[in-house]
């Protein structure tokens, strides 16, 4: 799936936690142009303007994606159902399945409120590989599905704090990049570990044109993911030579 293909399933849960998948093993951004991102003059709107290099990360601090909390990369489905209960204090109907039939992918989903705090309720969803059944990728989705109170104004100060924390946290400065303009949103963060694994933030909504030098984003959801193997996804591919 494509990021557009996340916008047209953002209202259905679990569909815009997993897109993203392939825009990351894709390499990223839809163009290859980045952007600062500053609030915006008007309430709800979140602007572009003109390319800004990604900043690098500092301090002594060295980033390892392992996967989210008590969740691991490499886990089961029971022990990734342990660990939500040990995080969360959730279990039997609060664990939501899901299954994505392109991927061929099993999912388990949780509500869970200010998981950032004062954030607001997020979605947390934990992928399970199609060939390993093991855990491969945790994606969080803040938006107005997961909380009606949420407004676009919560969604780029939510971005930002969470922006800040990870360009702070020792990724490896050759795979970090910020604030990359795609087809329906921005990528304020995305970078890996020395493994390969790969922490990304998406802030996405709907683009306007004010004049021919200045788009203005109006945020509808913020995405965070963790990815064990980016590049190469353990979802279903359809076999050389079979079409």
């Amino acid at each position: 799936m494509a990021i557009s293909s996340m916008n047209a399933r953002l209202h259905h849960g679990l569909g815009a936690v997993c897109a993203v998948m392939l825009v990351l093993a894709a390499g990223g951004v839809a163009r290859a142009e980045t952007a600062k991102v500053r609030p915006a003059a008007k309430p709800a709107v979140a602007e572009t303007s003109a390319p800004a290099a990604a900043p690098a990360a500092t301090g002594a601090v060295v980033a390892t994606v392992v996967g989210f909390r008590s969740a691991h990369f490499g886990m089961t489905e029971a022990q990734v159902r342990a660990a939500i209960e040990k995080d969360f204090a959730l279990k039997g109907d609060a664990v939501k399945e899901e299954t994505n039939l392109a991927q061929q992918t099993h999912a388990l989903t949780v509500m869970v409120p200010d998981l950032l705090e004062g954030g607001g309720r997020a979605l947390v969803a934990y992928v399970f590989g199609y060939k390993t059944k093991t855990l491969i990728q945790v994606g969080v989705t803040w938006s107005k599905e997961t909380d009606p109170a949420m407004t676009p104004e919560k969604l780029f100060s939510n971005g930002n704090i969470l922006q800040a924390h990870f360009i702070a946290s020792g990724y490896d400065p050759q795979t970090v990049a910020t604030n990359g303009v795609i087809a329906n949103g921005v990528l304020l963060f995305r970078g890996a570990d020395a493994a390969g694994r790969t922490a990304a933030l998406l802030l996405l909504g709907k683009f306007k044109d004010e004049d021919a030098n200045r788009r203005v984003l109006t945020p509808e959801a913020l995405s965070l993911l963790y990815v064990a193997d980016a590049k190469n996804p353990d979802i279903f591919k359809l076999p050389d030579g079979k079409f």
